[in-house]
This record gives C-alpha cells, structure tokens and sequence, in this order.
C-alpha cells in the first residue's frame, strides 16, 4: 500500500513540474492542480482518522482532481466569454472612432 501511495504522488510530483514546464497553466488546469491537492489532503485526514490515510489521500485527490476540473473548467469558459465580448466592444469602438473622424471631416469641408 506504502508503494502505491508513494507512486501516486510522485507521478503527481512529475506531472505538476512537467505542466509547469510546457508554459503557464489554463484556468482549468489550476482548478484540477488545487482540487487534486485540496482533495488529496482532507481525504488524508479523513483516512487517518480511519486508519487508511494512503488510500483517503488517494480517492480524495481523484474526488478533487474531478471536482477541481469542473470548476476550473466553468471558470475558463467565463473568461472566454469575456473576452469575446471585450474584442466585440473594442471593434464598436474602434468604428465608432472612423465615424466620428469622418464626421470631423466632412464638417471641416463644409459637407455637413
């Protein structure tokens, strides 16, 4: 059991350092990271408490990891909405600036 205990968390160790390697994080993937820690640690607590820290620790990474990635994965989809709608808002006001020039010009030549 102290084996695989000790496997799991050295391939979350590994994957943890080779996704911060490949660049910055995606909200999702935040949202995974800290669930999988936050689970792995109260089902560590939750399993001592019950003689079984190992496996608690495990299912509550998966549980957190699961958990975390819905979060995480609701948030990005938030921040691409947001961001779609400023593009959106930037065109208007870029358009609204050629307008507003144009009007200036036609003024200025006595079109208006």
């Amino acid at each position: 059991m102290k084996r695989l205990i000790y496997g799991l968390m050295i391939v979350l160790a590994s994957s943890t350092l080779v996704a911060c390697a490949g660049g910055s994080l995606s909200t999702r993937e935040k949202g995974a990271g800290i669930g999988a820690l936050g689970g792995a640690a109260v089902g560590g607590i939750i399993g001592a408490a019950v003689g079984a820290p190992g496996a608690g620790a495990a299912i509550g990474g998966a549980l957190g990891l699961g958990a975390g990635a819905l979060v995480g994965d609701q948030l990005q989809g938030q921040e691409n909405r947001q961001a779609e709608q400023q593009r959106q808002i930037d065109a208007n006001q870029s358009e609204l600036d050629r307008q507003r020039r144009e009007l200036e010009r036609l003024r200025k030549q006595g079109e208006y």
